[in-house]
């Protein structure tokens, strides 16, 4: 078993600046004007000249597609005019905009950049049958998953159904995590379910069924959006704002691939994957004031609490059922109102917690800040296969 890194990185890399395009359908702008549009937003928040960016990651333009643009890393390059010293294409579903973050770090760290844009753009159009079918391909095992008619909602409800077992969980607990997210997206003015009224579990389980044990409103939100971040230099960092959200530490996990290939639905990653970046950042569980996790499913939260060492095996659902979780709780979690709230924009759904967590850390969440010296983001990509840990911080290590 390899030893988690626990190394410092130097030159303190950052988060000096992020941004995230308001979520909702835009009809008439293409996913590569979704770029541009918040590559210049991100270049106008930082206040820098482009030419002080020397690096750029980006996921296949089309990522979840059926024809992903696999160099489209070079375009954006070539659009900014800028000398890349490190450029790359990444690509893990959900966990892709955290593993840019940890790479953009360790480059930094190394002396191979000084400032690198993390970017991610996408939307959840209209499909034709032929589309939508290679989508859910993209996401199955071909032999056991796709040729019996599989659909995402269902491939995660089997999950979801072995933690319940498991743990005692409740369909009840779940439909907490999408109270707490819409009380929080009350909050966010950008939040697409922001002018829809809180929600009640009843109501939650209410909703029509989408696949056992998910509702409707155990769901997020499928929309077009964007999001990205200026991870730099301290040095830099501290030249563009007041407050850098630093980067402590941070782990990753790759395991299986589809559903059926997991030994027993019980969701491996999470645990390693933090482990590594509590002990890279040299933080527990206790050190930490808030948590943005990714939430494409309601259970999803309560599975990343428990396994990240946060709650007892099966007390999740307490946190979020007490108001532990929500707006005027101790463990604030999704502040921005998580995918279910705020809504899960396209391939970019990933950048959202971190943008969320980085502009906690900066002091600059308006209505919904919190107390956040320390943040926690989690991550997973592909069929829970892929899982992305950050700590950042106002103090550097």
């Amino acid at each position: 078993m390899p030893t988690d890194v626990t190394f410092p990185l130097r030159n303190a890399p950052a988060i000096a600046a992020a941004v995230e395009l308001r979520p909702g359908r835009y009809p008439d702008i293409g996913t590569h004007q979704l770029y541009r549009n918040v590559i210049s937003a991100l270049i106008a928040e930082a206040g820098i000249s482009v030419d002080r960016i020397d690096g750029l990651l980006a996921p296949p333009r089309e990522m979840g597609g059926p024809h992903p643009d696999t160099f489209f890393h070079e375009k954006l390059v070539e659009e900014l005019d800028i000398t890349a010293r490190f450029a790359m294409m990444i690509n893990a579903g959900g966990a892709t905009y955290g593993y840019m973050v940890q790479q953009a770090s360790l480059a930094i760290s190394a002396g191979m950049a000084d400032a690198v844009i993390c970017v991610g753009a996408g939307k959840f159009e209209k499909m034709a049958p032929d589309v939508a079918a290679q989508m859910v391909r993209n996401a199955c095992q071909e032999d056991f998953e796709f040729l019996h008619g599989a659909v995402i909602p269902g491939l995660y409800a089997q999950y979801a159904t072995r933690y319940m077992y498991d743990t005692g969980t409740t369909a009840e607990d779940l439909a907490a995590v999408s109270v707490a997210a819409r009380a929080w997206a009350l909050r966010n003015p950008d939040a697409i379910t922001h002018s829809k009224g809180p929600i009640t579990v009843d109501e939650v389980l209410a909703s029509r069924m989408i696949a056992s044990p998910f509702h409707y409103l155990d769901c997020s939100i499928p929309c077009d959006g964007g999001g990205a971040v200026l991870v730099a230099s301290g040095d830099l960092a501290r030249e563009i704002t007041d407050q850098p959200a630093y980067v402590l530490g941070f782990g990753q996990h790759h395991g299986h691939g589809y559903v059926s290939q997991s030994p027993d639905l019980r969701i491996a990653g999470i645990a390693e994957s933090g482990r590594a970046a509590f002990a890279m950042s040299g933080r527990t569980p206790q050190d930490i004031d808030h948590a943005q996790l990714y939430d494409a499913f309601s259970f999803a939260p309560l599975v990343q609490l428990e396994h990240l060492g946060f709650a007892e095996s099966g007390s999740a659902g307490d946190w979020f059922r007490s108001g532990r979780t929500s707006p005027g709780g101790d463990f604030p979690v999704n502040t921005y109102g998580g995918l279910i709230g705020y809504g899960h924009s396209g391939d970019a759904s990933g950048m959202s917690m971190i943008v969320e967590g980085a502009n906690q850390v900066m002091g600059k969440a308006t209505d919904r800040q919190v107390a956040a010296d320390t943040a926690l983001i989690h991550a997973y990509g592909g069929m829970m296969a892929e899982h992305s840990t950050l700590v950042l911080g106002r103090e550097s290590s």
